[in-house]
């Protein structure tokens, strides 16, 4: 092989690894709330919730960015770190949020919704999830959709899409095409996970949901599930695998 082609081939991988490292780099971390960076234009925010089976769980959600306006997936846990996570977004991006979308009823993607709501910022959900958020008697996300919602952050589009049960009866996915990363909650479980709480899920058609999501989004380079570990289509193969069994 050319020892100029081979040097160059590795500066290469080198300078994709770095990329790579930053993207992915701890850009804010508190005692409540951090916060990392996945992409150009996507972070990943992770709070904590106290629970009574599993102990204090870390759950994640997901923050795009574009020029001075962001869009949150997932509040976090409560209202003060929600708080606290628009007061960064505000100082330290100069962006403000243009709406919330919960991927699911639980507290761990609504908990901090009123948060939101008392800064005027629009909240989004599935019609099931704001059906499902009402009987549970948390806070209700104020506008509903069907199957899919498409949002636009400059030459950014977003798309949140139902595609079955599975953790939940409601829960959907969000997908960045341009950033090719998937946000996809409590449906999606990180590798080596166990299954997790199933109060609320359907576990005979889980896998066969995550089917369609992988099957829809065939370009996806970054996986973000609701809880763990980021990582690529492989966190999806897992999960297919894991309720496969059950």
């Amino acid at each position: 092989m050319n020892l100029r082609f081979l040097i160059g081939l590795l500066l290469s991988g080198l300078i994709r690894n770095l990329l790579f490292a930053q993207q992915n780099a701890l850009v804010y971390q508190s005692e409540s709330l951090q916060i990392e960076q996945v992409s150009e234009h996507v972070f990943i925010h992770v709070s904590y919730l106290q629970t009574q089976d599993f102990g204090k769980v870390a759950c994640n959600g997901m923050l795009v960015l574009e020029g001075n306006e962001a869009l949150i997936f997932d509040t976090p846990t409560s209202n003060e770190v929600s708080e606290e996570l628009i007061r960064w977004i505000e100082a330290d991006k100069k962006a403000m949020v243009k709406g919330v979308l919960a991927t699911h009823f639980h507290d761990d993607c609504l908990g901090g919704l009123e948060a939101f709501h008392a800064r005027g910022i629009p909240s989004f959900g599935s019609d099931r999830t704001l059906d499902l958020a009402q009987k549970a008697g948390e806070a209700v996300p104020q506008h509903g959709f069907s199957e899919e919602l498409i949002h636009e952050l400059g030459e950014i589009k977003v798309i949140s899409k139902y595609f079955g049960e599975g953790h939940t009866r409601d829960n959907v996915v969000v997908y960045v095409p341009s950033e090719r990363v998937l946000f996809g909650g409590c449906l999606i479980k990180e590798l080596n996970a166990s299954v997790g709480y199933l109060g609320d899920a359907n576990v005979g058609t889980w896998s066969e949901t995550v089917r369609g999501v992988k099957a829809a989004f065939g370009d996806i380079k970054t996986v973000i599930p609701g809880h763990g570990k980021a990582g690529g289509v492989e966190l999806l193969d897992y999960t297919i695998q894991l309720f496969m069994e059950k």
